[in-house]
């Protein structure tokens, strides 16, 4: 981090240029993404202390932890300016008696030790003067600007040693003008009250811990009248004030929580009072790419290129044990053999938690990261698995197992009788791929389409690549639904993530499988080539699944297939092979319930962010946030499924209704 002089932090900001710079002698740090009329503050964040202090014994642990508010700085990592100052409370000279050398510096108060040299005390009132010219340089260049500012001033206290209840989040409003704010007040009480903390309950006040009497607010107060500021304090729930120890998930629900209070409130104030159009929570955040995110994007994808799951999962003798298999379905037993996994599990795991996360300022996008690593390194210990008797735990670690209702809407759909006639499978994978090649040209998206000979499903894309299963024959319902799937969906979300400016979504966001194939089937449905029979093939993988996690036996399963749901032995054998490869694969229960949250999520609005790569339901918030923000971009390919205007199916709308 570069450090400048006062006047040089004075000039960025009326030139109104980003940048993040400490003041040269490193008593505050200043770091403006984007100008946007509110800045968060953390005036006595105390990271110099917590880290310094090994050397000064001068305190004991829990005394430091007492006197600061750590991690202050923290909550407020995601806004767009964020105004910190390290200086701690208190300083000290190892050379004076511990009463004599401990001074507070009370940001305006005069209450330095008579005893102290005034030299000390004057650099001490120095630092105090500088803080306020910029931080009254930065308010007067907002509200030129926008008419408006808003100023969250980010405190906490401690509360283990008061004998009384005490709130959560308590707001000092005793020097504001609250008749004029006291909606803006209410609100910020409102959006405080809905953050959610791991095992507490989670209450709001105003000035029952405090009234907002701090001299930041004094001065703000007494200079600008279009300035609101809001002290507020935050109860150290996040952490042991008496020995100093520190909650992590606590930790982390604040930063979230506090993001999201902090970016609603301030848009629908500033929505409020500058008469303006709406203001949305995504306008007042940074539209920059850190570069930190940057880096990390980069490195990541550096390790985690090319680890596919189902290359490996491909039995490499599945035509020989299928022949087998067939020839003695009572007795013999599928001895499937796999690619050797080429890549070091303990070094990859190693590699990956050593990248730099903590470096990523916003909660959301840091968030994302840390569950994309873990869902690698889980992915990697499943891979790690494969042919052994760990890889079913991994599996449903990984994937998850179906849950009663899953299994009850998969026998839903299978006691639905066939009502449409059936179709003669006449096209073959030659035919299926010229199909294809001509859906791409439409689209005019770039891909290979080749015949594949060891393959289990019938289509399946890898990279630009679609490859067609040659011993596959098909009707032309199928051969549409396949191309509206793999082209439509998984082809189109691969090179929308090629233009990405991060990585991560060809890497894949976690629950990213069940996203992909519910949307893909969503799209089969919506384009009117969702027939009966497929729905029930995704019915029939939830029950193989479920049986295969149940214990019983490969055989077993593909009997009952056969004896309960009159299936095929070809579709049998392929429907239990997908279950039970590599020890025991759960995956395909997701597909049905993909298509549940797919359909739902469609129903209630525009889907457009989950096709901009391999994204997961779950981040469709942050996505569209991103999106807003101009951080990512448009899909530039959406399925033409989505726009396709078709008789719906009453039998097809009555059964996807009902699960």
């Amino acid at each position: 981090m570069q450090r400048l002089t006062e006047k040089a932090i004075l000039n960025n900001i009326r030139k109104q240029l980003p940048f993040t710079a400490q003041l040269e002698d490193g008593s505050l740090t200043l770091r403006i993404s984007e100008y946007q009329p509110h800045i968060a503050t953390a005036i006595h964040h105390g990271h110099q202390l917590r880290t310094s202090l090994h050397r000064h014994i001068l305190l004991t642990e829990s005394e430091r932890y007492y006197e600061e508010d750590p991690f202050t700085g923290d909550f407020i990592s995601s806004q767009p300016i964020v105004f910190q100052v390290e200086d701690s409370r208190y300083e000290y000279d190892l050379n004076r008696p511990l009463a004599d050398c401990v001074y507070q510096t009370a940001w305006g108060k005069e209450v330095w030790s008579a005893s102290l040299p005034q030299n000390e005390i004057a650099l001490s009132k120095a630092k105090h003067s500088r803080y306020y010219r910029i931080l009254k340089c930065l308010i007067s260049t907002l509200e030129a600007k926008f008419g408006l500012c808003l100023i969250y001033d980010i405190h906490a206290y401690n509360y283990q040693r008061i004998d009384k209840k005490t709130p959560t989040f308590n707001i000092g409003t005793q020097q504001l003008n609250s008749r004029h704010w006291r909606k803006s007040l209410d609100n910020l009480q409102y959006q405080l009250k809905h953050i959610k903390l791991p095992n507490l309950s989670v209450s709001v006040a105003e000035n029952v811990v405090f009234k907002g009497m701090g001299y930041q607010a004094s001065f703000v107060t007494k200079h600008f009248r279009n300035t609101l500021i809001m002290p507020i304090e935050i109860k150290k729930v996040y952490m042991n004030e008496m020995g100093g120890e520190h909650f992590p998930l606590v930790i982390e629900k604040l930063k979230e929580g506090m993001k999201r209070a902090i970016n609603e409130h301030a848009a629908t104030t500033i929505t409020r009072f500058t008469k303006g159009r709406h203001k949305l929570v995504t306008h007042i955040l940074s539209s920059d790419l850190p570069a930190q995110v940057v880096k990390l994007d980069k490195d990541l994808y550096s390790l985690a290129r090319g680890i596919n799951t189902l290359n490996y999962l491909t039995p490499k003798n599945l035509k020989q044990e299928k022949k087998r298999f067939l020839h003695n379905t009572f007795s013999y037993k599928p001895k499937f053999t796999y690619r050797q996994l080429d890549i070091d599990p303990y070094k990859f795991k190693e590699r990956l938690y050593r990248l730099p996360v903590e470096d990523v300022l916003d909660v959301g996008i840091q968030k994302l990261y840390r569950t994309v690593i873990d869902q690698l390194a889980m992915r990697i210990e499943l891979l790690t698995s494969i042919g052994t008797d760990k890889f079913l735990y991994n599996s449903l670690r990984y994937y998850g197992e179906p849950k009663e209702e899953d299994i009850s809407n998969a026998k839903f759909i299978l006691h639905a009788s066939e009502y449409l006639p059936t179709v003669s499978t006449t096209v073959d994978a030659t035919s299926a791929v010229i199909s294809f090649q001509q859906s791409a040209s439409e689209y005019g998206v770039k891909c290979k389409v080749v015949e594949t000979k060891n393959m289990i499903a019938r289509a399946m894309v890898c990279g630009r690549t679609i490859k067609i299963n040659t011993n596959c024959l098909f009707n032309q319902t199928d051969l549409n639904a396949l191309i509206h799937h793999e082209l439509g969906v998984h082809l189109l979300t691969t090179a929308n993530a090629e233009v990405q400016p991060l990585n991560i979504f060809r890497l894949g966001l976690p629950g990213n499988t069940h996203t992909q194939e519910g949307l893909a089937i969503l799209c089969e449905y919506l384009s009117g080539n969702l027939p009966l029979h497929r729905l029930k093939t995704l019915a029939l993988r939830v029950i193989a699944v479920a049986k295969m996690v149940a214990g019983e036996s490969f055989n077993q399963c593909y009997l009952d297939l056969i004896n309960d749901y009159t299936v095929t032995s070809d579709d049998a054998f392929t429907i239990t092979l997908r279950a039970y490869r590599g020890g025991g694969f759960t995956k395909d229960f997701l597909y049905l319930r993909g298509l549940k949250e797919a359909l739902h999520l469609y129903k209630q609005g525009d889907i457009s962010s989950l096709f901009i790569g391999k994204t997961g339901f779950e981040s469709k918030g942050l996505l569209d946030e991103l999106i807003a923000r101009g951080i990512l971009k448009k899909p530039m390919y959406l399925p033409k499924a989505l726009n396709m205007k078709n008789k719906e199916d009453p039998v097809m709308h009555f059964i996807l209704s009902s699960i």
